[in-house]
C-alpha cells in the first residue's frame, strides 16, 4: 500500500535546487534596483545643463564625483558574480534531471518503444548472457534487465506497470528534503546547533534591535525627534523670531552633534579656525550662555552658515563640514516650517499659548532662499546671477535704468540693457542672459468657489471655501522673446507711420492752397449752419426788421421743418406698424404661447446651468482622485545656485494669509512637482461674521530671492442660511396621500376579480 517516506538527500542532488531558487530570489531583485543606471544618460544630461549651471559648485562636484566613483564598478562585478554562480548551479540542476526519469523497461532493454515480443526475447537473451553474473557480469544490471522482461513478458507485471509505472505496484510518495544528510547527523548535532543560536539568537536580534533603535529616533522626514522638539520649545517661546534667532536655533539642531550623528566631525583645528572666522563675521552673539547655543557643534555650525551667506573662503576642512551643514539646512526649515503649521493650528483650536506669527514662517523660508543662493537678507537680488559683483551694482540702480531686481532687468530693451552691462564682455554677457533665461517666471490664476453647495460662489459665514490656484511656468527667456516681437512689431508700426505721413506731405504740396481755401469753406458754412439752427427765435425779429433776411430765414426754417415733419412721419409710421404688432399679439392665445415659451427658455437655462455645474463638480473629483493615485515625480527643474553642494530642484510654498492680522488663513502647500503647470486647492474655514475681508495668495520661492508674488483675494461673507426643520420634499399633501390609498384598494379590487373569473 502506498504511504509517505520523508528522507534527507544522501547524494546532495536535492540541495542544488534549494540553492539555485534561494540564489536567484537575490540576484534577480538585486540586478533590477542595485544595477548602476546608464551613466552615458547622466553624462549627456550634465552636458546639457553645462551652458547655464557650469559655474555652480553642484555642477563640479557632481562631475568630480561620477569621475572619481568606483561603486558603480563593484556593483557591476558583484553582480556579475552572482549571476555566474545562478548560472553555474543552474547547469548543475540540469544535468541532475536524468536521474528523476519514469521507470521505462523498453530503455532498459536498449528496445524502441513499440518492440514485438520475439524482439523482446531476442534483446532478453543477448542482454542477459552479457551481464549474467555467471558470465562474469554485474548482478545489478542483470537483475534491471529481468525486471524489464518480466514487466513486457508477463501480462500481470505489464498491467502493473501500466497502470502504477512500475512493476513493483504502488510505492512509497517520496519527499526530499534539499538539505545535505550531513546536517542531521548525530556527529554533527553540537555545530549544527552552534551556527543556529549564533544566527537566529545573536546576529539576527542584534541587526533588528539596531535597526529599530536607530529608526525610531528620526521621524517620517528624516529629522531626529529631538530636534524636532527642540524646534518646537524655542517656536514657543520666541513666536515672533527674528533672522538672527532663527540662525541660531537652526544651527542648534542635533544633526550637527557629533554624538547624535556620525557625519558632523569636531576637528582639532577648529579651535584656531572658527575664532577667526567669528572676528570676521562681527557680532554673531558668541556669548550667549543659553544652552545649547553655547555649545561648541551649534557655534560651529552657525560660523560655517553665516560665512556661506557672507559669501567668505573657508579652508578645506571647514569648507567639507560647510556642506554637510548646508546638505542638512533645507530639510531642517522645511521640518521649522512643519511645525510652526501644526502651532498655528492648536493654537487656533485651543488657544492655550501664541502661535507664530507670519512673520517667523516667512523668515523660514527667506532662510531657505538665502541658503540655497548664498546671500544675506539685505542683498541684491542681482548677485544671483553669474559675474555680479558689489561693484557693479552701480551700474544698475542708477537713475538711467533703476534696476533693482530680475524682473527690472527683464522688461529692459535689449539695447539698454547691453548698455548697462557693458562692463561685462561679450561672452560674460551671453552666459548672464542665458541664466537669467533659465529663471521661472510664473503665472497664478485664482478661482474662489465653495463646494458642495447649491450656490458655489455664494461666501456664507462658516462654510469651507476652496481657492484653487493654477501655477503655470515658463521661462525669463520668453518674456525676451515677447519683448523682442513687441519691439519689432512697434518698429515696423513706427516705419509704416512714418512712410504714411512722408507721402502724404509730399502729395499735398502741389494743392496745398486749395485744400486750404476748402476747409475755410467747409467751415464757414458749418459756422452758419450751427448759427442759424442754434438762434430761431431771433430769426422773427429779422423777418419785422429786414425783408431779405426774412425771406431767407423764412425758406431756410421751411425747409427744416418740413424735413422735421417727414422724419416725423416716418417715426410715426414705424411706430404704428410696430404698435400695430403688439396689437396684434396681445390676443390671449399668443401671450399665452409667450409666456410657455420665455418659462421654457428659463428652464432650459437653468437645466443647462445645473449640468455645467455637475459636469464641473465631476471633473473636480475625478481630478482629485487621479491626484491621490498618481505619483508625481519631484525632479523639476535644476536652481541655478553658485554656492549650493547640491543640486537643488525648483520648489515652492503656496498659502493664503491675512497680512494686516499677521495671520495663516491656509497652511502652506509645498509645490514639488511644478514642471509646467500645476493645480493647487487650498482650503480654510471662511470668518464666522460676515463683512469684506481682504486677504492676499502668496507664492515663495524655496530656491530663488525676489520671484515671489502676492495677489490680493477679497472675499464678501454672508450670513449663513437658516436650517430647515422640514425639507419641503418631504411635506406631502394630504390629497396626495389618498389618491395613493384609493389607488392600492383599486388594484385590490381588481385583483380579486381576476381571481373569481378564473374560478
Amino acid at each position: 500500500m502506498a504511504g509517505q517516506q520523508f528522507q534527507y538527500d544522501d547524494s546532495g542532488n536535492t540541495f542544488f535546487y534549494f540553492l539555485t531558487s534561494f540564489v536567484g530570489l537575490i540576484v534577480i531583485p538585486a540586478t533590477y534596483y542595485l544595477w548602476p543606471r546608464d551613466q552615458n544618460a547622466e553624462q549627456l544630461r550634465l552636458k546639457s545643463l553645462r551652458r547655464v549651471h557650469g559655474r555652480c559648485l553642484w555642477y563640479r562636484l557632481r562631475l568630480v564625483k561620477s569621475q572619481q566613483s568606483m561603486v558603480p564598478t563593484l556593483k557591476k562585478a558583484a553582480l556579475l558574480f552572482g549571476w555566474a554562480v545562478f548560472l553555474l548551479l543552474a547547469y548543475k540542476v540540469s544535468k541532475l534531471d536524468r536521474e528523476y526519469q519514469e521507470y521505462n523497461p523498453y530503455e532498459v532493454l536498449n528496445l524502441d518503444p513499440g518492440a514485438s515480443l520475439p524482439e523482446i526475447k531476442k534483446q532478453y537473451r543477448v542482454l542477459s548472457l552479457k551481464y549474467h553474473p555467471d558470465k562474469g557480469g554485474d548482478e545489478a544490471t542483470f537483475m534491471a534487465i529481468a525486471k524489464a522482461y518480466s514487466a513486457l513478458t508477463n501480462e500481470k507485471s505489464r498491467y502493473i506497470w501500466e497502470t502504477y509505472g512500475n512493476p513493483d505496484g504502488p510505492t512509497a510518495t517520496s519527499f526530499g528534503i534539499a538539505l545535505p544528510a550531513w546536517i542531521v547527523d548525530q556527529k554533527n548535532s553540537m555545530l549544527v546547533l552552534l551556527v543556529y543560536g549564533l544566527a537566529f539568537m545573536v546576529i539576527l536580534p542584534v541587526v533588528v534591535g539596531t535597526w529599530w533603535y536607530r529608526s525610531i529616533r528620526y521621524s517620517g522626514d528624516q529629522i531626529l525627534i529631538s530636534t524636532t522638539q527642540l524646534f518646537m520649545h524655542f517656536m514657543c517661546k520666541t513666536p515672533n523670531m527674528n533672522m538672527k534667532r532663527l540662525i541660531m536655533v537652526l544651527t542648534a539642531a542635533f544633526e550637527f552633534d557629533p554624538r547624535s550623528t556620525k557625519e558632523a566631525t569636531i576637528r582639532p583645528t577648529d579651535n584656531t579656525e572658527v575664532p577667526q572666522l567669528i572676528r570676521e563675521l562681527g557680532n554673531i552673539n558668541v556669548k550667549k550662555k543659553e544652552p545649547p547655543f553655547c555649545y561648541p557643534y551649534s557655534l560651529k555650525a552657525r560660523v560655517l552658515v553665516l560665512s556661506h551667506l557672507a559669501r567668505m573662503e573657508v579652508s578645506e576642512e571647514l569648507e567639507e563640514d560647510q556642506r554637510f551643514v548646508l546638505r542638512k539646512t533645507p530639510a531642517l526649515l522645511q521640518e521649522m516650517i512643519n511645525i510652526g503649521c501644526q502651532l498655528t493650528m492648536m493654537a487656533n483650536s485651543r488657544g492655550a499659548f501664541h502661535a507664530p506669527r507670519l512673520t517667523t514662517i516667512e523668515n523660514f523660508m527667506k532662510l531657505t532662499q538665502m541658503i540655497v543662493q548664498g546671500l544675506q537678507e539685505s542683498k541684491s537680488p542681482l548677485l544671483q546671477l553669474p559675474h555680479f559683483e558689489e561693484e557693479n551694482l552701480r551700474y544698475c540702480i542708477s537713475k538711467k535704468y533703476k534696476v533693482r531686481s530680475l524682473q527690472d532687468l527683464v522688461s529692459l530693451k535689449d539695447s539698454d540693457r547691453r548698455n548697462m552691462l557693458r562692463f561685462l564682455g561679450e561672452e560674460k554677457y551671453d552666459e548672464v542672459i542665458a541664466v537669467l533665461g533659465s529663471f521661472p517666471h510664473i503665472t497664478m490664476d485664482i478661482k474662489l468657489q465653495v463646494l458642495d453647495d447649491e450656490d458655489s460662489h455664494n461666501i456664507t459665514a462658516g462654510s469651507i471655501v476652496t481657492v484653487t490656484v493654477t501655477l503655470t511656468r515658463k521661462r525669463m527667456a520668453d518674456m525676451f522673446e515677447k519683448e523682442q516681437e513687441a519691439s519689432t512689431c512697434q518698429g515696423e508700426e513706427a516705419t509704416n507711420t512714418e512712410e504714411a505721413g512722408d507721402t502724404n506731405k509730399a502729395k499735398t504740396k502741389v494743392w496745398q492752397n486749395k485744400n486750404k481755401g476748402a476747409k475755410k469753406t467747409a467751415k464757414s458754412k458749418k459756422k452758419k449752419l450751427t448759427k442759424k439752427k442754434a438762434t430761431p427765435a431771433p430769426i422773427k425779429a429779422k423777418q419785422a426788421n429786414g425783408n431779405v433776411a426774412g425771406n431767407e430765414t423764412a425758406a431756410v426754417a421751411s425747409s427744416a421743418a418740413s424735413a422735421t415733419k417727414e422724419e416725423d412721419d416716418e417715426a410715426s409710421d414705424k411706430g404704428s406698424e410696430s404698435e400695430e404688432g403688439e396689437a396684434n399679439k396681445d390676443s390671449p392665445s399668443e401671450r399665452d404661447d409667450e409666456s410657455d415659451k420665455q418659462s421654457d427658455t428659463e428652464v432650459d437655462e437653468g437645466a443647462g446651468d445645473d449640468e455645467e455645474e455637475w459636469e464641473a463638480l465631476q471633473q473636480s473629483i475625478q481630478r482629485r482622485e487621479r491626484a491621490l493615485l498618481e505619483t508625481k515625480s519631484k525632479v523639476t527643474h535644476s536652481s541655478y545656485s553658485l554656492y549650493f553642494p547640491e543640486e537643488k530642484q525648483e520648489w515652492w510654498w503656496l498659502y493664503i494669509a491675512d497680512r494686516r492680522d499677521q495671520t495663516l488663513v491656509s497652511m502652506p502647500y509645498h509645490v514639488c512637482t511644478l514642471k509646467d503647470s500645476e493645480e493647487v486647492e487650498l482650503k480654510f474655514p471662511a470668518p464666522s461674521k460676515r463683512g469684506n475681508y481682504q486677504y492676499s495668495v502668496i507664492l515663495r520661492s524655496d530656491s530663488y530671492l525676489g520671484l515671489d508674488q502676492i495677489k490680493p483675494l477679497k472675499l464678501e461673507v454672508h450670513e449663513a442660511k437658516a436650517m430647515l426643520d422640514n425639507h419641503p420634499q418631504w411635506d406631502i399633501p394630504d390629497t396626495e396621500e389618498e389618491d395613493e390609498e384609493q389607488e392600492d384598494s383599486d388594484g385590490i379590487e381588481e385583483s380579486d376579480d381576476e381571481d373569481e373569473d378564473n374560478d
